[in-house]
């Protein structure tokens, strides 16, 4: 393959990355009063990115730069989802920016070269780019935690996101060493084919352990997950809302790639590992939100136990299961970017509010905004028939198919538990007393954003769930 041929399936990240560098010289040079300009520009970039993703003439797939990265249909489909969150992050955002008086041009600059990051992340086939993406995406995402400045809680989310995030950095670059030194290899290929050979390879196991160890910090899996807390609740909210989205489908794209790439005949090795990981996440994400009285803490411990559902499905280690992480993935990227779009509207006249007791008596100051919140808890929840009851559906079934029957049903019961703290929250907004009323002016992307969350928690309902179950079978399909 040609230079030409293999810069073409490269286009979306080559615009992404010329586009940002473009982006910040005009901001250089205009300042901060270009910063609305600069992120219609920086959402243009991702449109257009996930456009020239979708639409890509030629092969659909290609092994690129020697085998470093690959585009397939489950590249396509993780860009397209990471492409279309940065896109709605940065445009969630401007309200918020505007009002707290941090309007800046670097915020969407720093969104575009994440995003930019995890595509490479979702691509990546070789130890090298693999980390070369995962830090490209970091190194944005601990500006981003920090990036106002002058608030205590944010410069503290920042220091504790980079000091956690370099230790989950030399976990990874230690198990990567580990499988190189005993395989020889950083080609995800080459890896499998000598893991494929060895009968006992013990120094093999033990550098994955290290790598999944580095990984599962990404995606705020337990007993990895100490720093979402903090981070969730020190960021500014757009930042969370940012954070809880396209970083965790791109990391945990990134590790289905990596053990079904390259460790896919040591099955038997990583599957313990990934089950107890994912029972762990479950635990804590059940029982840890229960007593949060921050609502952006409570998500966070939120996605700690979504991660973990999300992740019996890479337990099950077959092509059913790993479509199933990606349908799961999807529902809860809709799902938590409509719940961070009721938070932002949760302003008063003296500013942004975070209590959950703020909620309190929604129904009878903002119905619409109520009904919104209420339907995306019972889908948090897993609450039938909404898209989150099916996300969950289709992770429980591929563990069952592969044999997992006991964390299938961990799953379920734990599914319970976690409904009481989002049940909680309605019964705070149709049963309680109302306090003070919030701004109605939250601007149309935010009202959008939620409505359109909403309406997609019934995919059952509508011609939704086919489509996506079809795509995501397909991108499963291609990594086997």
């Amino acid at each position: 393959m040609g230079l030409a041929e293999t810069l073409s399936f490269a286009y979306p990240e080559l615009l992404l990355a010329v586009g940002a560098m473009g982006l910040l010289l005009a901001g250089v040079f205009v300042g901060d009063k270009s910063a609305k300009q600069i992120s219609l520009g920086a959402t243009l970039l991702l449109v257009v990115a996930a456009l020239l993703v979708l639409f890509a003439p030629g092969a659909p797939t290609a092994s690129l730069f020697d085998g470093a990265f690959q585009i397939d249909a489950f590249s396509d489909f993780c860009k397209v989802l990471i492409f279309g969150a940065a896109a709605v992050a940065i445009l969630m955002s401007d309200r918020y920016l505007a009002n707290e008086q941090k309007g800046r041009f670097e915020y969407p600059i720093l969104i575009v070269l994440a995003a930019f990051g995890m595509s490479l992340m979702v691509s990546a086939t070789d130890l090298i780019s693999l980390y070369m993406g995962i830090e490209t995406q970091s190194l944005a995402l601990y500006i981003l935690a920090a990036f106002n400045r002058d608030s205590r809680r944010s410069t503290e989310a920042g220091l504790k996101y980079f000091v956690l995030g370099a230790l989950s950095s030399a976990l990874l670059l230690y198990g990567a060493s580990l499988v190189y030194g005993f395989t020889g290899a950083t080609s995800f290929d080459q890896i499998a084919r000598i893991a494929a050979s060895s009968t006992e390879n013990h120094g093999l196991v033990i550098g994955l352990v290290f790598m999944v160890s580095g990984l599962a910090f990404k995606v705020s899996a337990a007993p990895f997950h100490m720093w979402t807390p903090d981070v969730y609740e020190g960021a500014p909210t757009p930042v969370t809302a940012f954070f809880s989205a396209a970083p965790k489908l791109a990391a945990m794209a990134l590790f289905t790639r990596l053990l079904t790439g390259s460790f896919l005949d040591v099955l038997d090795d990583w599957r313990p590992v990934i089950a107890l990981i994912a029972l762990a996440s479950m635990v804590v994400g059940a029982f840890s939100a229960i007593a949060q009285t921050n609502i952006k803490r409570l998500m966070a411990y939120s996605s700690i136990g979504h991660m973990g559902y999300a992740l019996i499905g890479l337990a099950a280690g077959t092509n059913d299961g790993v479509g199933s992480v990606l349908i799961y993935m999807a529902i809860y990227i809709a799902m938590t970017i409509g719940t961070f779009a009721i938070i932002l509207m949760m302003r008063r006249r003296g500013g942004m509010t975070e209590n959950v007791s703020d909620l309190s008596g929604l129904a009878r100051t903002n119905m619409p905004m109520a009904v919104i919140m209420t339907v995306l808890m019972f889908s948090l929840a897993g609450v039938p028939p909404t898209a989150g009851f099916f996300g969950k559906w289709f992770v429980f079934i591929a563990a069952v198919d592969a044999g997992l029957i006991w964390l299938a049903v961990a799953g379920a019961v734990l599914s319970a538990v976690s409904a009481f703290y989002y049940l909680r929250v309605v019964w705070f907004m149709w049963f309680d007393e109302p306090a003070p009323a919030f701004e109605r002016d939250s601007g149309p992307v935010l009202t959008i954003a939620a409505w359109g969350s909403a309406i997609l928690m019934f995919p059952v309902l509508t011609i939704f769930m086919g489509p996506l179950a079809s795509a995501a079978g397909r991108a499963a399909a291609s990594l086997f």
